[in-house]
Formats: C-alpha cells, structure tokens, sequence
C-alpha cells in the first residue's frame, strides 16, 4: 500500500539522506589537517556524482546535534496535557520519537538492506527506541517501556512511482544548480575524512543578504557519493544548527537478522489502524504519512525550493532564502499574565519586543527560524533575521 511504501522512508532518509534532503545537506567546520589528497571535482560534477549514486546497503553509527539556541523548556510540558510531557501518548509512537530529534544530541545505528528492509535505533544510555521496516511490517520498539507498535501492510497494492525525475544524474545536476539561480552559491570546499572515508565538500551558500542561514554543507564520499555528514550553520555563529552524520559506516549488506523482529514477552502491543480493524486502502495506519509531513513542516523551509505548498491563507513575501510567510491569524496576540508561568517566562526568553510603521509586536526567535508576531494579530515567520521581519511588516503597512 502507499502508507507502506513511506514507511520505508522511516529509517534510510533519517539515516542517509533525510535530513540531508530535507535541508539540503548538513556539515560543520571540518579539520583542515589530514585532509584526504583527492582529484579535482567541479560542483557540478559532484551534484552528479550525488545523483547517480545507487547505495542500497549500509550500516553504521550516526550522530544528530541540534542547536535552534532555544532556552530551557523544563516544565513547559507539564503546562499541558494535564503534567504528561508526551500529552498522553504513546513513548512508543513513531511520529513522537522521531520527531525529538530535532533537538539535543542523540546516537543512532542504522542499518538497510534495499528499499524493503531498513532499522533505526536511538541509544540512549542503556535504554533503546528501534524502528524496523521488514517487507510489510513496520515495528517500532522501546525497551524503557516495553511497547511495541506495529504495522502491516499489503505490497501487493504499492502503486509505481508517480513521480517522473530528471533522466540522467547531469540533467538532475542541470536542474539543481537551475534551482539555484541568482539567490544560491554552490561551490566544492575541500576534502576531509569522514567515518574514515575520503570526502567531497559542496558547500551551498546564499547570496541574499538577510537570511539566518550561512552555510549549508555535504560532506559527499568520494567513491559512492553517498552522502555522509551534513551541517547548518547560523550567521550567529557558535555551534551549528544540526550537525548530523556517520560516525562510522559499512556498505556491506547487513544479515538478514538484523531486521528480524519479534515482540519481547510481556510488551504491550499497539497495532496501525489496518492491523486493529483489518480495513485497508485509507483507514491504514496515518503514522508514516504523519510523520512524513512531520519532518516536511520542520525542515522544509529551511532551503530554497524545499518544503511543500504554503498553508491555506498564507502570504509568500520575497524569494529564495529570505522568503517570508506572512499569515493573518485574526486574532490579537496574548497579553501578559494570560499564559501559565512557566509558558510566559518561556516565550519571554524567546521575544524581542519591537515597533515600526505596523505597530508593535514581538520576535519569536531561534538561530534559525524566526518570527514575528504584531500585537494585531499578524504572524511573519521565515530563516531571516529580526529586522527583515519587521522590514516586511512596516511594507505590509
């Protein structure tokens, strides 16, 4: 079914090229010293390399970081959902789990085998979240609680690819570097070791003036153009807004246990929609396509192009990087004293307050997204900095 088919995008774009794709490509600053002596590569020539790469087995460790510069938030979850952090979920739930990984440091293995088989385990300390796709079924297991969701699905029903992508890895380059345009810089810069494999730089810059994003880095290997380590920096500086990628990394096939999964006795099982009711077709499971739109929404808008269509009622406000979304809620913003304690001093931490031509309002902002909120109700958010906000809101006036 098609809610199967995502499901195999669970673990293989989160392990090679998910956040990778969804960003662009992720790299920090890497050492200068022992970098590899590799021949030289144009930026094209390596988007191609990227493009006609085939990898379909690997395993390995991979590391996320994620930095938005964004203040405590202890004892804002127990604002909610009556004290429950999860507000009532799951531990178990995909779209939940997954999804923390936008902040914080984590661990992960990963393994795949093909489009059918791919695992994902976060680590953290002694305690393990894996997601298993296997053919049909869709596994997702904590050991802290012992649950277990599960979800299956009919391969038979898969539809083919509707999608229709440039034939050849020059014309997918050829439009890439299109895409980029006037607004985009992308260049090779350097060489380096990762999971001690010789690496390619391409390093994507904006040209625009404005935007909170300096530099978007692919850490490409040289021999399967795989990518392998993937970076977002802030024109803040400090440390980068993700830093992600292999640690270490095997492209071997994995054995065909390391996808076997059988539910631990005594866990509590939670099937998917079709395996509750036996329905197929719409009333399967929602949690791959969830959580699909989930990562969509997050990383969308980081880069020029990626993301899809813009919500029901939104303004778009410039171009490439220093795009605005401008949104209308109707309604004016909360006053002092409105908020719990612990929601007030949280987005106090956030604000900025400012005016202008359309009043006042406050700047909601991280090292990467920021927005800006008036006092009548108007929402302006993008990857640009506080004054591009409140430049785009005193030409709304």
């Amino acid at each position: 079914m098609a809610e199967t088919r995502k499901a195999s995008r669970y673990v293989v774009p989160l392990a090679v090229a998910g956040v990778a794709a969804a960003t662009i490509g992720l790299v920090p600053a890497l050492a200068a010293s022992g970098d590899p002596d590799l021949p030289e590569i144009t930026a094209q020539q390596l988007i191609e390399k990227i493009a006609a790469s085939d990898t379909q087995t690997l395993s390995g460790t991979f590391k996320v970081t994620t930095d938005l510069g964004l203040p405590s938030v202890a004892g804002l979850a127990d604002s909610f959902a009556g004290g429950s952090p999860s507000g009532g979920s799951s531990s178990v739930d995909p779209q939940e789990r997954l999804t923390q990984l936008v902040s914080g440091t984590h661990t992960l293995r990963v393994a795949a085998d093909g489009p059918e088989k791919q695992k994902l385990t976060i680590v953290d300390g002694s305690d393990e979240y894996s997601l298993i796709h296997n053919g049909d079924d869709v596994w997702a297991y904590d050991s802290a609680s012992n649950e277990v969701f599960h979800e299956k699905g009919d391969a038979s029903d898969r539809p083919a690819e509707e999608k229709e992508l440039p034939g050849t890895p020059k014309e997918l380059a050829d439009e890439v570097l299109k895409a980029a345009g006037d607004t985009t810089s992308i260049t090779v810069g350097g060489t380096a070791k990762v999971a001690g494999r010789d690496a390619y730089q391409l390093v994507i810059k904006p040209k625009q003036g404005g935007s909170t994003v300096d530099s978007v880095k692919i850490a490409v290997d040289a021999k399967t153009g795989t990518p392998l380590k993937f970076t977002l920096a802030s024109v803040e500086g400090g440390k980068p807004v993700v830093d992600a990628g292999f640690t270490k990394v095997d492209f071997a096939r994995p054995a065909a246990s390391t996808f076997d999964f059988k539910a631990p006795k005594g866990a509590k099982v939670t099937e998917g929609a079709a395996g509750a009711d036996g329905a197929d077709g719409a009333a399967h499971g929602k949690a791959p396509e969830d959580l699909e739109k989930e990562f969509d929404g997050l990383f969308g808008g980081m880069v020029p192009g990626a993301g899809g269509a813009g919500a029901e009622g939104m303004n778009v406000i410039g171009e490439g990087w220093t795009t605005i979304a401008k949104i209308d809620t109707g309604a004016p913003a909360p006053k002092t004293g409105e908020a719990p304690q612990e929601v007030q001093g949280f987005l106090d931490a956030l604000g900025d307050k400012v005016s202008g031509k359309f009043g006042s309002g406050t700047v909601f902002k991280t090292k990467l997204v920021n927005a800006l909120m008036t006092d009548d109700g108007k929402v302006y958010v993008g990857a640009v900095t506080k004054q591009a906000l409140v430049d785009a809101a005193n030409a709304g006036k």
